[in-house]
């Protein structure tokens, strides 16, 4: 079984990912809803969270677990990778790419405050961006995950933040933009709507499957079924909300706390 964690729906988007090139592993996936965002929290508050949904991963039988977070995997990944002996699979902005293929040598990136706060995002920004002359701008989502998880996806609230917060990227000519979190997706129909045509959308979620298969296979973990996979959401927090995003193939199935 494959388990996978966020800090709420936004996980669903890299399973997703992860389903399509994988289609007969079992998955498990934590949705912890209740305590959305985890960009707003401390380091040793989201580590302490991470801990509960590893261990409840583990105890379900997950033989990898995707940290579907991009907060938790910079603040806590590494932590796990040396307290646990599965293997773990990141999430990190998709700066590489954007920083290798743009042209106006400056790229836009919308995360949490998690995240753009990290020592392995400004690694990572040094080390594809920075070194090469390339201009980040970065921006906060503040609000954005609170809206999708509260079932205001499309709500003109959720249109009037991101023009906010899209708007002064377009006037310094940025060509990419980087979804920072992985409940970002959700909003790409909508930012389609605000950015100019040329401007490319970048996410890591096709890495993050890549990846996966990656470590599975060099681990010889790759399940040998051809029947239909099992799966499995738990949310914290409404079900009804998460079951929107769920395809039918999903159980979905309410904890009040990961323990």
């Amino acid at each position: 079984m494959i388990g996978f964690f966020d800090s709420g729906i936004g996980g669903t988007s890299i399973w997703s990912e992860v389903v399509k090139i994988l289609p007969y592993e079992d998955t498990l996936l934590i949705a912890d809803s209740k305590n959305a965002p985890y960009g707003t929290k401390n380091k040793d508050e989201v580590i302490f969270l991470c801990e509960k949904n590893t261990e409840f991963l583990l105890e379900n039988d997950s033989k990898i677990i995707v940290v579907a977070c991009n907060t938790a995997t910079t603040q806590a990944i590494s932590y796990l990778r040396e307290k646990y002996s599965v293997p773990f699979i990141g999430i990190e902005p998709a700066i590489k790419p954007a920083s290798l293929q743009t042209k106006t040598k400056v790229i836009g990136i919308l995360a949490t405050q998690g995240t753009l706060n990290s020592k392995l995002f400004h690694q990572t920004s040094q080390l594809f961006a920075v070194r090469n002359g390339i201009k980040i701008i970065e921006q906060i989502g503040y609000g954005l995950v609170e809206l999708i998880e509260n079932g205001q996806l499309n709500s003109p609230k959720m249109f009037s933040l991101l023009k906010k917060y899209l708007t002064p990227m377009i006037a310094q000519n940025i060509d990419y933009l980087v979804l920072g979190c992985t409940h970002y997706p959700y909003l790409i129909p909508i930012i389609k709507q605000i950015l100019p045509a040329h401007i490319q959308i970048v996410d890591s979620g096709r890495a993050v499957a890549r990846q996966t298969k990656k470590v599975l296979e060099q681990n010889q973990l790759l399940t040998s079924s051809v029947y239909s996979a099992k799966h499995l959401w738990i949310t914290t927090k409404n079900r009804n909300i998460l079951s929107q995003f769920a395809p039918q193939n999903v159980q979905i199935k309410y904890l009040e706390k990961i323990s």
